[in-house]
């Protein structure tokens, strides 16, 4: 009797639950989508990581420090060639093949002197063609690179440069330049992860690539009659120490632990934002419930009349919630496939080849996608349905059913003062924390709390800031600008909710935008302030190699050029403690183009064999000027250096970095092990132009297309570009909440005509006109919906602040409030309550006067 009753009701209200429906829907399908292309993405490098796995990989023992796998200076680690004939003579191997591969080759299109491949990301790989039985390509055009001026290169990259076979591919090295002629086209016979992939005969990728006879790994594969784990365990055995051997099931996790740390960011940062847009919509929920409820006070007091009990009706409701969250969540899980859909196609355009095809919907999304559907809209509903379980039947019958909030009003008012004041008192000790982690955790937890306690006062601030709002509504637009303050005012609870949605969105956005003004601001004071360098020239993960060093040092009009290495290390301070650092080696004329901010020693005992350290480490471990540092770069070589400098903490250039000089390096290091240079700053002569330096610097690495060359202005323009493209991303993710939460006021105003027909038919027919009337709705929207950002712009600004004095000492020492962003915001806010308003206000106006008054 319950369940059909609830049923009926469902289908006599449907219309007005579709905007909670489709709230419902967006959040679910933004989780189910997401879940279904990590899986799927998972799924298709599993299967590719497990087709091309060989059996065994003998590699070179781990060259780096602390089990690191880099070789010193960032040397590629090389084995014999004669390591293949003793793997194959090992028992149980049917075949073993020596590879050649490196990542830090540029592939460069002579045409148009431009590189092709990934600039980030997934890497661009370059080695030599070996037929083995798990090859991940296969040729699919022209030959294998049959001589030293040939090269395979493959498909996807080959497309989007417009090469094809018989093309040039340049190929640029740490051997220098090589031009190669394009003999085939590869394929990848699973998926391209998104790597660019060139070939060379392995003559020529030995001498190009690592400039000598020898491989980078050597691939072995069974003949069945012994499992990998023994394979491995002979082959350690016949080669002794200096190798590493892994099995396929060790390779591929150690490819799946590289993939995965890319995908589970994008997985979590994805379902982050999806719970952030269902909290939103479980107010949209309450709203409706809320009004459903108000709207059908005769009918629940009916029900009570004729014997209905309390829980009866508490599950009346529930029941009526739990059809929407089936509902919606099932249709949100298919549309949770299109969307994931459309995420493989995003990949594609970045270069990962993923197949929509096939999808891997496996037990967890339909569980994740149902548990959020279900428990968001039946916790949400909760309320709207306990407040109608209170409705006395006879108050009920006479039309005053709504219970009387006084005491509610009370109970709220203290929770939401204690969770606000709590709160806003944890961003006080944030903002005061010694540490950063300390103020981190501060932070959290005051966001938290200063944002459940705005939700429960929402309703309690709705009546005074919304007259404040409204104050002037009445002299500019008459009785429609009375009326509709008085409208925002008539149910400060559903106000509340509806402006509470919203004021989440625009909370985190304007948050998330005072932090990144802070950083870009703070970054290019710093850089003001300590940079003496005019140019900054980097070659990204590939590094510089010394012709153009060369070339940088030779150009016209600069003075001198300095160098920075990153070298690992690991560190022994001289309270016990090792740990794994990288060293910045740098050239004498450092301290001439930076400015070091020194709390204690001299910045000339860098070039004279010390060590410079920051206050924070020094702190951490008890260090002062004169006390000594080990430094192990591996292979044996180590040296132990005099702290000569402690920077004061404070500026992002150069905290959690160690700098030594580049003499000093080469005592332990010998040059030729070490790597290419990570950056290189170049200094133009006093008197010269500037600008026409920085041209001529850029005509000097014409022939390098990876290299760019930027002057403080750029590299401050550089900072800017990546600070805002992790705000755009920010501000993509936080849409969806936003989209809700416009929903939520469209839904509220929508029900709000519904419940207010009769009074509406009333205004109509004591001469308030269409026109006054559509305003006056348009008007109660825009006042909504302002009210909700002041809110979240107080709130945002609140959290912003307090998380750029939490990293002052990081490096965020310039507060920047973005005045642009919140004025933007708060006028897209007016536009909100515009486009909100138009679908209500229009079928407002449509009313028949007449059907309006006798509506019961």
């Amino acid at each position: 009797m319950l369940l059909k009753t609830s049923l009926r009701t469902f289908l006599a209200h449907k219309g007005r639950m579709v905007l909670s429906l489709l709230a419902i829907v967006l959040s679910v399908a933004f989780v189910s989508g997401t879940l279904v292309f990590s899986n799927t993405a998972t799924s298709t490098f599993d299967r590719l990581f497990a087709s091309t796995a060989s059996d065994i990989s003998v590699q070179p023992a781990k060259a780096g420090i602390d089990g690191d796998d880099d070789a010193p200076g960032g040397k590629v680690a090389t084995l014999p060639v004669d390591t293949v004939q003793r793997i194959a003579a090992t028992p149980g191997v049917r075949t073993a093949v020596g590879q050649v591969f490196t990542q830090d080759a540029v592939l460069v299109d002579p045409a148009t002197n431009k590189a092709i491949g990934p600039t980030s990301g997934a890497p661009t790989l370059t080695g030599n063609w070996t037929e083995t039985p798990r090859n991940s390509v296969e040729i699919t055009s022209g030959h294998t690179p049959q001589g030293a001026d040939q090269v395979v290169l493959d498909a996807d990259t080959a497309k989007k440069a417009g090469l094809g076979l018989g093309g040039k591919l340049r190929v640029i090295a740490g051997s220098g330049k090589h031009d190669f002629t394009i003999a085939g086209i590869a394929t990848f016979k699973t998926t391209n992860p998104g790597a660019a992939l060139a070939f060379l005969d392995t003559v020529t990728a030995q001498q190009v690539l690592l400039g000598t006879t020898a491989y980078t790994s050597v691939e072995a594969f069974g003949d069945g009659t012994r499992t990998d784990e023994q394979l491995k365990a002979d082959a350690l055995g016949a080669l002794g120490g200096g190798y590493q051997v892994k099995t396929a099931a060790e390779q591929k996790a150690e490819n799946n632990k590289d993939v995965g740390s890319f995908l589970g960011f994008m997985k979590n940062a994805m379902l982050g934002f999806a719970l952030i847009s269902a909290l939103v919509g479980g107010f949209l929920i309450i709203n409706t419930f809320s009004m459903l409820v108000a709207q059908r006070t005769r009918e629940i007091g009916l029900l009570r009349a004729i014997g209905g009990s309390r829980k009866q009706v508490n599950r009346s409701v529930l029941i009526e919630a739990l059809i929407l969250a089936v509902l919606g969540s099932t249709i949100g899980l298919g549309a949770g496939l299109g969307l994931a859909a459309g995420l493989i196609q995003l990949m594609k355009a970045i270069g990962m080849n993923l197949s929509a095809a096939d999808l891997q919907i496996t037990a967890d999304v339909p569980i994740a996608g149902y548990a959020l559907g279900i428990v968001v809209t039946l916790v949400a509903a909760w309320f709207p349905a306990r407040r109608a379980a209170r409705i006395a039947p006879m108050a009920a019958l006479r039309d005053h059913g709504t219970p009387a909030e006084g005491r509610s009003n009370l109970v709220r008012t203290v929770i939401g003062l204690v969770l606000t004041a709590g709160g806003g008192g944890l961003l006080v000790l944030a903002a005061k924390a010694d540490k950063a982690a300390t103020g981190g955790q501060y932070l959290g937890l005051g966001v938290l709390l200063t944002l459940i306690g705005f939700v429960v006062l929402g309703p309690l601030l709705a009546t005074s800031v919304v007259r404040v709002l409204g104050a002037l509504l009445p002299a500019l637009f008459g009785p429609s600008g009375k009326l509709a303050q008085r409208n925002a005012m008539r149910n400060p609870r559903r106000t509340g909710a509806t402006a509470g949605a919203l004021m989440i969105g625009l909370a985190l956005v304007i948050g998330a935008s005072v932090f990144t003004s802070s950083v870009i601001k703070s970054t290019n004071e710093q850089i003001d302030t300590s940079v003496g360098a005019d140019y900054i020239i980097s070659a990204g993960r590939t590094g510089l190699t010394p012709e153009m060093v060369k070339a940088a040092e030779n150009t016209p009009g600069i003075e001198h050029i300095t160098r920075q290495q990153f070298v690992p290390a690991l560190f022994t301070t001289p309270d016990g403690k090792t740990a794994k650092e990288g060293v910045s080696a740098v050239s004498p004329s450092f301290t001439a183009d930076f400015k070091l901010p020194v709390k204690s020693g001299s910045a000339d005992a860098l070039g004279q064999g010390a060590i410079v350290v920051g206050e924070s480490y020094a702190a951490d471990h008890g260090l002062k000027v004169g006390d000594r540092i080990g430094i192990d770069y591996g292979k044996g070589r180590t040296q132990s250096l005099p702290v000569g400098v402690i920077l004061t903490k404070g500026n992002s250039l150069f905290d959690g970095n160690y700098f030594i000089g580049l003499d000093t390096l080469g005592k332990a290091v010998p040059v030729a092990d070490q790597g290419s240079d990570a950056v290189v700053f170049g200094k133009a002569r006093p008197g010269s132009d500037v600008a026409g330096t920085l041209t001529a610097l850029e005509s000097s690495f014409k022939e390098y297309p990876q290299v760019t060359v930027r002057d403080q202005a750029g590299y401050k323009d550089l900072v800017q570009e990546q600070v805002n493209s992790l705000l755009y991303i920010i501000y993509g993710m936080l849409g969806l909440a936003i989209v809700v939460a416009v929903l939520g006021v469209v839904n509220t105003l929508a029900l709000s005509v519904v419940e207010r027909t009769r009074e509406i038919g009333l205004l109509r027919a004591i001469g308030l006109s269409r026109r006054q009337l559509r305003r006056m709705i348009r008007l109660e929207s825009v006042v909504i919906a302002l009210f909700g950002a002041i809110l979240g712009t107080g709130l945002g600004l609140a959290w912003g602040i307090t998380g750029q004095r939490v990293l002052k000492d990081q490096g965020l020492e310039t507060l920047a409030v973005p005045t642009g962003t919140i004025v933007v915001t708060l006028v897209a806010s007016v536009v909100i309550g515009l486009v909100a308003a138009l679908v209500p206000a229009f079928r407002a106006g449509r009313m028949n006067v007449l059907a309006a008054i006798a509506t019961d």
